[in-house]
C-alpha cells in the first residue's frame, strides 16, 4: 500500500464528465434557484425549530440568540465555501466531492462517512420529533395510540429504570410480550420514513412540488407563531440575559447547529439543477439568511413568553402556548411541526442517496449504489438503502444520542470544506472572466496577511479582559479536566498555525474565518460525542481499507 495513494486527488475534468457536464448522470435537471432556496429552507426549518430550540434556550437562556448568530456566521462563511465549490465543481456529492478535489481520497472517504451521520442518522432524530408532534395532533382529534407504539424501546427502558416519565413507564408496563421481548417501537416514525422514502424514490420533480408547498405552509404558520407570541412577551423573562454564563450558551451548540446543517443538503442536488453554477450558491445563501432571521426572532419570542427554565422539553412551541393558555395555537403549532419536519425528512432523504451514488461512481462503494432507475431517474437502490439505514435504528436508539452525533459529524465536514477552498488552485484570468460572464459565483478574495493576525490579537485582549480566568482554566490539566479541555487546546493550536499560514501564504480571509469558526463550535461538543465520533470514523476506515482502497477508480496498482 502506497501512502501517496491515500491522498490521490480526482481531476475536476473527470468529475464533470461523470455528472456535472450535460446529461451524463441520467438525472432529471428540473430545479431552479427558487426550488433550491426552498429545499434549503425545508431542510433548515424543522427539528431545530420545533424541537432542538427548546433545549438550546434551556441551556443558554435568552442569550441563545448569540449562539444562533455565531452559528449563522460560521455557516455563512462555510456556505460561501460550498458556493465556491458548487460553482467550480457542479456535481452531486456535496462535501465528499469537494474534499476529493482538494484533499484527496482518504479525506474524501472520511467526509462521505461523516455525511452518512449528517443525513441518515440526522433523519432518525427528525423522525422521532415528527412522531411526537403527530401523536399530539392525533390527540386533538381524540385518536389515541397506545404508548408502546409512540416511543422508542430505549427511552421506555430508561424511563422504567429511572422510574419516571409517564409515557415511557406506561409503554414498558403495557407493552405486549413476544418470546420474552417487549414490543415497543415508534410506529409513526417508522411509517413516515417509509412514505418519504417512497416519495424520493418516485422522482425529484414530485419531491420538489411537495417540498415547495410545505415551505409556504410552515413559513406562514411560523410567522403566525411570532405575531401571536409577541403579544404575550414579558420582558422580565429576558433577565438574566445569560443565566448560565457563556458556557451555558455554548452548551446548546449541538441543538443550535443541528438547525443549520440543512443548507448543505442543497449542494447534493447539483446534477438535478438547471444551472447549478449560478443557482446552487444563491439557493444556499438565500436559505441561510432567511432561516437565521427566523431563528433569532423565534428565540427572542419564546424566551420572552416564558422563563427559559420551562423550555427544556421536546415540543417547546406547543409548551409555551399551553402555559399561556392559548389553546387554539396548540393545534396550529402541531400542524406546522408535522409539515416542517416532513420537509426536512424529504430533503435529507434525497441528499444521502446522491452522496452514495457519487461514492459508488468512484469505486469507494459497491456499483449498485450508482444505478439510476430507468423510469423515475433517481438513484433507486441507494434511496431504498437510505430508508433502511434510517428506519432500522428507529427501533433501538433515542433522539438525544443522534442529535449530538449528527452535529459533530457535520461540523467536521464543514471544517474540511473551508480548508478545501484554501487548498484549491487559483483560476486563470480566462476562467475568472468566464465565471463572471455566466453569472457563476466567485468567493471574494480578501488577503488575510495582516487582518487575521489582528483578529487573533483582538480576541486575546477581549478574552483576557472579560474572561480573565479563561486561559488558566484551559491549561488546567488536573484530574478529570484534561479530556474536557483537549478540544479547546487543539483549537488554540489551530489558531496559532492558521495565523502563521495567513501571514506567510496570504490565505483568503473568508474560508479561513469559516474554518476557524467551525473549529471553535467543535469545542462545545462533549467528550462522549468525540468518543462516539472516533468509533464511527474507525469503522469507516476499516471499510475503506477492506473495500474502497482497492476498488477505487483511481487505483492504478
Amino acid at each position: 500500500m502506497s501512502l501517496t495513494n491515500l491522498f490521490r486527488r480526482k481531476p475536476t475534468s473527470t468529475i464533470l464528465q461523470q455528472g456535472g457536464d450535460g446529461d451524463h448522470s441520467g438525472l432529471n435537471k428540473v430545479l431552479n434557484v427558487r426550488d433550491l432556496t426552498f429545499f434549503g429552507i425545508a431542510a433548515i426549518i424543522g427539528g431545530g425549530t420545533f424541537s432542538a430550540i427548546g433545549n438550546a434556550c434551556f441551556s443558554g437562556g435568552p442569550a441563545v440568540i448569540l449562539l444562533y448568530i455565531m452559528c449563522a456566521v460560521a455557516c455563512g462563511f462555510t456556505a460561501m465555501c460550498y458556493a465556491e465549490f458548487a460553482s467550480r465543481v457542479p456535481v452531486s456529492g456535496s462535501a465528499y466531492t469537494y474534499a476529493y478535489v482538494s484533499f484527496g481520497e482518504l479525506f474524501a472517504w472520511i467526509i462521505g462517512w461523516a455525511l452518512i451521520m449528517e443525513y441518515s442518522i440526522g433523519n432518525i432524530y427528525i423522525a422521532f420529533s415528527w412522531s411526537g408532534y403527530f401523536t399530539n395532533l392525533l390527540e386533538t382529534f381524540h385518536i389515541h395510540l397506545p404508548e408502546w407504539l409512540t416511543i422508542n424501546y430505549k427511552s421506555a427502558q430508561d424511563a422504567f429504570v429511572a422510574n419516571k416519565g409517564v409515557e415511557g413507564l406506561a409503554a414498558w408496563q403495557n407493552a405486549p410480550v413476544i418470546g420474552g421481548l417487549k414490543i415497543i417501537f415508534d410506529l409513526p416514525a417508522v411509517v413516515i420514513n417509509i412514505l418519504i422514502t417512497y416519495l424520493v424514490y418516485r422522482g425529484t420533480k414530485e419531491s420538489k412540488n411537495f417540498s415547495n408547498v410545505m415551505v409556504y405552509i410552515k413559513l406562514a404558520i411560523i410567522l403566525l407563531v411570532i405575531v401571536v407570541g409577541a403579544f404575550h412577551i414579558d420582558i422580565d423573562n429576558w433577565t438574566p440575559f445569560m443565566p448560565n454564563g457563556f458556557s451555558g450558551v455554548m452548551g446548546g451548540v449541538s441543538a443550535v447547529f443541528f438547525a443549520y446543517i440543512g443548507f448543505d443538503a442543497v449542494s447534493t442536488l447539483a446534477e438535478e439543477s438547471k444551472n447549478p453554477q449560478r443557482d446552487l450558491p444563491r439557493g444556499m445563501i438565500y436559505s441561510l439568511v432567511i432561516c437565521t432571521l427566523v431563528f433569532i426572532v423565534l428565540a427572542l419570542v419564546i424566551t420572552g413568553m416564558v422563563s427559559y427554565e420551562l423550555l427544556g422539553v421536546s415540543d417547546p412551541l406547543a409548551e409555551i402556548f399551553a402555559l399561556k393558555g392559548v389553546k387554539w395555537m396548540l393545534f396550529i403549532v402541531s400542524i406546522a411541526a408535522v409539515v416542517a419536519m416532513t420537509s426536512v425528512l424529504l430533503v435529507f432523504q434525497m441528499g444521502q442517496p446522491r452522496i452514495w451514488m457519487t461514492m459508488s461512481r468512484d469505486g469507494l462503494m459497491p456499483s449498485k449504489f450508482a444505478e439510476i432507475h430507468p423510469k423515475y431517474k433517481t438513484p433507486g437502490f441507494a434511496t431504498i438503502v437510505t430508508g433502511l439505514v434510517v428506519g432500522l435504528p428507529i427501533f433501538f436508539t433515542d433522539e438525544n444520542f443522534v442529535l449530538d452525533f449528527t452535529s459533530i459529524g457535520t461540523l467536521f465536514a464543514f471544517v474540511l470544506v473551508c480548508g478545501g477552498v484554501l487548498m484549491l488552485s487559483p483560476q486563470s484570468e480566462t476562467e475568472l472572466a468566464e465565471r463572471a460572464t455566466k453569472g457563476k459565483f466567485r468567493i471574494p478574495y480578501v488577503n488575510s496577511k495582516f487582518i487575521f493576525p489582528l483578529i487573533m490579537v483582538a480576541a486575546i485582549v477581549l478574552i483576557q479582559t472579560y474572561v480573565p480566568t479563561f486561559f488558566t482554566d484551559v491549561f488546567d490539566f488536573s484530574e478529570g479536566k484534561m479530556a474536557s479541555n483537549l478540544p479547546m487546546l487543539v483549537f488554540l493550536l489551530v489558531c496559532i498555525v492558521m495565523t502563521f499560514l495567513s501571514f506567510t501564504k496570504n490565505l483568503s480571509l473568508i474560508p479561513l474565518l469559516g474554518l476557524v469558526s467551525c473549529c471553535y463550535l467543535l469545542t462545545g461538543m462533549a467528550v462522549s460525542n468525540w468518543m462516539w465520533f472516533g468509533i464511527w470514523l474507525v469503522l469507516g476506515l476499516i471499510f475503506y481499507f477492506i473495500y474502497g482502497y482497492k476498488n477505487s477508480k483511481l487505483n492504478v496498482n
